[in-house]
């Protein structure tokens, strides 16, 4: 099995798309090589960020294989409505070089039956025994991993290394209590932007998988910097720590929510990101009322933060 990349800060790609709503694959590229040269671990592509369900199984893997061709370090979401094309996209995320797997639940299909998820969640690390692998939590799809059905997968399938919490701060303190604490080889990846800091502190997380991070990179590294450091016991990190986050609660929020891609789609364009302003739906799109408070807050936020990152101390020290 290849080194565990489940660790540091990934963001998770959204996917460009032209004026004729096909993929950008160019643009893709270029924001993955641009996030690693500015500090991230991977990223990980066609989770709900990318848009999975809105492309074909053929776009999917081709913007896997351009990222890994270009050395981006990458990471590949399994979502599919059948186990059959599941399994698909694990394959080829091995044969064309991926780092890891985040192995996403079944959906729409016998989805809260725990025998059907282990099924399924069998075949895909079957077809892919060589890549480190988490399991997707995430209300959005229904069904939550516990720990009985964790360690049994990993005694079968040693690939099977960890997962992503979606699930908020309840789901992460679960899995910190039941499962990372009871085997230190599994890891846990913080998966949503409102519980960095928990995720860090109190339950012991080795990573983070982040929405906002693609428009805010600089800021969201800083900030697992920090948690990292308060996780140590280091009391000033830990202060910092907290009003960083406290900080980006409102466009950390927009990670919950149904419209987070439409949200960091347009903070990317007010970063002059232009390929981002469209969506493969043409009828998708922020109301006008969105799209102001987004914008309020993130000029708030980067006011902000230019003055709280001068002042020294711990805050410079992990900058």
């Amino acid at each position: 099995m290849t080194s565990n990349i489940f660790s540091g800060c990934m963001p998770a790609l959204m996917t460009p798309c032209k004026a004729d709503r096909s993929p950008d694959f160019d643009a893709l590229v270029k924001k993955g090589k641009e996030l690693i040269e500015a500090g991230m671990s991977a990223v990980v592509y066609c989770g709900s960020m990318g848009d999975w369900p809105l492309l074909t199984d053929e776009q999917r893997m081709e913007g896997v294989e351009r990222l890994v061709k270009a050395g981006v370090p990458v990471v590949v979401g399994t979502g599919a409505v059948n186990t059959r094309i599941a399994v698909a996209h694990a394959a080829h995320a091995a044969k064309v070089g991926a780092r890891g797997l985040m192995v996403i639940p079944r959906v729409l299909s016998r989805g809260s039956s725990v025998s059907a998820q282990r099924n399924h969640f069998s075949d895909i690390l079957k077809a892919a025994p060589s890549l480190p692998a988490v399991i997707y939590n995430s209300p959005y799809y229904g069904f939550a991993t516990r720990a009985d059905l964790f360690f049994d997968l990993r005694r079968e399938f040693p690939n099977l290394i960890g997962f992503k919490e979606f699930g908020g701060l309840a789901d992460l303190r679960y899995a910190a209590e039941n499962i990372t604490s009871q085997d230190d080889q599994v890891t846990l990846m913080v998966g949503v932007d409102t519980a960095v800091y928990h995720g860090f502190v109190n339950c012991g997380a080795t990573g983070a998988i982040t929405g906002i991070g693609n428009a805010l990179p600089k800021e969201v590294l800083h900030l697992v910097a920090l948690c990292q450091k308060a996780a140590e016991g280091h009391a000033e990190a830990r202060l910092r720590a907290r009003e960083l986050e406290e900080a980006l609660a409102v466009l950390s929020s927009f990670d919950e929510g149904p419209d987070l891609v439409l949200y960091y789609k347009h903070l990317m364009v007010l970063n002059g990101e232009d390929e981002y302003r469209l969506h493969f739906n043409e009828t998708d799109a922020l109301s006008d009322a969105q799209r102001n408070y987004a914008e309020a807050q993130y000029e708030l936020f980067r006011t902000w933060y230019a003055d709280w990152s001068t002042k020294g101390g711990v805050i410079a020290e992990c900058a």
